[in-house]
Formats: structure tokens, sequence, C-alpha cells
């Protein structure tokens, strides 16, 4: 049985479909069978940030309406053996997704893949619910800021009280932090929240904390998953969130703004 994982949060713009994309990504590349779903029923972006979006024929909806199966909507990665999208509609409204229907075409999924990541929309209405009902584990995604982290508390609140394992009594939902956006310097200079603030307010694990970076537009633009740039700080630090889902210990990089050297100050440099 496929492990199901939502990426989640409650404020929009946090970088949850980057997210998704990377860490499906970074399954498929350990050698895990993966689908990443697009649950943004009406904007859906998944298939754009990995570069499927010419391919799409059928979509989650017409699964779920049996208008088409599984095999004719699911799309191969381009970048990656064992990766699969399943985008979502376009021109259908977020009533579409019903618990009956979502829960079909996961238990159909979960016969040949090993993870199943639901790419949820922001949020605590029907779309982002349907995300997270059948979650196994949860990647709550925030920036560091206020709003951002008082709106992923929200979305804690939900997984512990709505979530099927919730309902039916069983183990809970595993929960992740993944801060996203982070600039130590501004963290430094009194305008972000610390990773420490974060974890203090949220109290969940911290997966992993990637770090503004250029090169994350450039690779949503291309189409090509972050984690693919293994040269950023950005890649590589989604990289090293991906081992630790996977149970490996790793110390966290990226938290500390680098000293600049003499000619750099002298020269006002970065």
């Amino acid at each position: 049985m496929a492990k199901i994982i939502v990426v989640t949060s409650g404020k929009g713009g946090v970088g949850k479909t980057t997210t998704s994309a990377a860490m499906g990504t970074g399954l498929a590349l350990n050698g895990f069978k993966t689908v990443v779903i697009d649950f943004d029923v009406g904007l859906r972006n998944l298939d754009l940030i990995m570069g499927c979006e010419r391919r799409v024929v059928y979509d989650f909806v017409n699964v779920i309406k049996q208008e088409a199966n599984l095999s004719q909507a699911l799309i191969k990665d381009k970048h990656t053996d064992n990766l699969f999208v399943l985008p979502a509609s376009q021109t259908r409204d977020k009533d579409a997704l019903t618990k009956e229907g979502v829960g079909a075409v996961l238990e159909e999924l979960s016969e040949t893949f090993d993870y199943i990541v639901c790419d949820s929309p922001a949020g605590i209405e029907k779309g982002a619910q349907m995300a997270l009902y059948y979650a196994d584990i949860a990647i709550v995604t925030t920036n560091p800021e206020v709003s951002s982290v008082r709106d992923s508390d929200r979305i804690l609140g939900i997984l512990q009280s709505k979530s099927r394992r919730a309902e039916n009594g069983d183990e809970p939902v595993v929960e992740h932090l993944l801060l996203n956006r982070y600039n130590p310097e501004r963290v430094d200079a009194g305008e972000m929240l610390s990773v420490e603030d974060v974890e203090e307010i949220l109290a969940i694990p911290l997966l992993g904390v990637i770090p503004e970076d250029e090169a994350v537009l450039k690779a949503s633009n291309s189409g090509t998953p972050i984690i693919l740039d293994k040269e950023s700080h950005a890649g590589q630090a989604c990289a090293d969130a991906v081992q630790r889902l996977l149970g490996k210990e790793l110390e966290h990089r990226f938290l500390h703004a680098q000293k600049k050297g003499f000619f750099q100050r002298l020269l006002g440099g970065k």
C-alpha cells in the first residue's frame, strides 16, 4: 500500500506546488514509484511546474467521474523515471471532488505506487480538505512570516480533527514542517521569523528549510522541479528534506548568513 503525503498550508503563495514537485521527484529519484496529484481544481499549476502542461488530455476529475481511466490520465514525467503526474481540471469547480471519488482513485493508485503526493490548494475549503483527508503524512509548508505561520497552525488543527485517521481513531497523521524562502540575513535584521520562532509556534518536527533562491523561479518557469538543480542551495535543501522524510538524519544547511570577506564588505558585495 502506498503512503499518502499531503503538501498543505493555510496561506497561498508559500511554495506548496514547487514543494510537491520537488518531493515527488526526490522520492522517484530514490527508486520509489511516485505520483503527484494536483487537487487545485480550477487553478491547476502542477503541470506547469513539472513541464507537462502540453500533454494534459484527461484529468483528476475525469477519472473521478469515470470519464477516463487512470492509464489515460496519468502523465509520465519526462525528467525522472518512476514519476507520474495526475493533473487537476481547469474547467470544473471544487465540488467535483467527493470523498468517495477521491478515495476510490487513491485506492486504485495505491495498488501500483509507493508514494502518492497530494498537492493541496491553500486554505481550508473543500479542495484542501479533500487533499488532506486521506493523508498518512503531512508536509505543512510555510514562509517565515507571522500570517503564514498562523494559518499553518490552523491547518494542523484540521489534520488532527478532520482527517480520516482522526475520524477512525487511528494513529495520527505524521506532521512535518517545511520552511520555504528563508533568508538568514533578513532574520538577523529582524525582518523575518527565525527557524526557532516558527518551530516554537507550530511545535512539529522540522523536515527542511529551503533558502530564498532565484533558482526556484527559473526552475518553475522552465518546467523543471528545483530538486534537479543540484548546484542551487534550494535544490540541495529539497534533496536533504527528501532524505529526512525517508528516515535519514541530516543537519540543516543554509540557516545562517554567510560572513562577507574583507573585499566583499569594501565593495558592498553580497
